[in-house]
């Protein structure tokens, strides 16, 4: 009976005992309260004391947490929708304001900073065109998200870590519009190219051919120079052999005329019989 009642007390003592202390880890954000209102919120990780049945201690997860948005459209500065598929990193900065703003309730805090988000995103596409959202840097556009959502969400105990755009897709309407515009301007660049193209071809082709001719020209000019520097030396070298010997460079010369004259066999030369062209087939008397 004794021991029943020992192993009682040391019951009631571990219940006291446990109700007078709660633990708070590296991971987490306490809030205790006294009869329903808070008192104090800043507390270390490590054990903590409370009063059993007067006070009671919330907590909640301090790490970074992620939202992650269904796709949605915004309107760009075109007037043009775009479908942005997007998730958000935050965490709790201001316990106290996080459990009175949303009462402490991660699913309520994710739909409160959704709408959040959604109108930073309206703001933000709605001052840039198709091709700047989808050409300019991540970055820039991530930095006036986070610059535009803050104020608001501070005022739920939230900071915004980071907001990323996962794709930026485009409807099919305007998938077809924005591809035909882009085809167009391709064939524009195209019919520019080739126009560049066949303007250099025409200047490389005439400027080829007007060193063709000078080419041309100057060979044509060097051999007449060549072709009269050997006339020239011929007629020396004729006019000197004549002098030596009258009968036989007259000979000569003929032999060479016949040979350019009859070719061919069958060749044929109509002339007086007493041409001097015929003058040594002739019996010499």
């Amino acid at each position: 009976m004794g021991q029943n009642k020992i192993l009682i007390a040391a019951g009631a003592l571990f219940f006291i005992v446990s109700s007078c202390v709660f633990t708070v880890t590296e991971t987490e954000r306490a809030i205790k309260f006294r009869l329903g209102e808070v008192i104090s919120t800043d507390f270390e990780p490590g054990l903590h004391f409370k009063m059993p049945f007067i006070n009671n201690v919330k907590k909640f997860d301090s790490r970074i947490l992620t939202m992650d948005s269904k796709p949605e459209r915004f309107l760009t500065s075109e007037k043009k929708n775009v479908i942005v598929d997007s998730f958000v990193k935050w965490k709790i900065a201001d316990v106290k304001t996080f459990y009175t703003a949303v009462a402490g309730d991660t699913r309520q805090a994710n739909i409160r900073l959704d709408q959040i988000i959604k109108d930073a995103f309206r703001s933000e596409f709605s001052k840039r065109t198709i091709k700047q959202l989808v050409s300019s840097d991540r970055n820039v556009i991530r930095t006036a998200l986070i610059s535009l959502s803050t104020p608001i969400a501070v005022k739920l105990g939230i900071e915004i870590v980071d907001v990323q755009v996962k794709r930026i897709d485009l409807p099919n309407e305007v998938s077809s519009s924005v591809y035909r515009r882009m085809e167009a301007e391709r064939e524009r660049v195209a019919r520019e190219f080739r126009s560049q193209g066949k303007e250099a071809a025409e200047r490389i082709r005439a400027d080829a051919d007007k060193q063709r001719q000078i080419i041309m020209a100057n060979a044509f000019r060097d051999a007449e120079k060549l072709r009269g520097s050997g006339d020239a030396t011929a007629a020396d070298i004729y006019a000197k052999t004549y002098g030596k010997d009258i009968e036989f460079y007259t000979f000569y010369r003929s032999m060479i005329a016949y040979r350019q004259t009859f070719r061919q066999p069958g060749d044929m030369l109509v002339v007086e019989p007493d041409s001097d062209f015929f003058k040594y087939f002739k019996k010499q008397k």
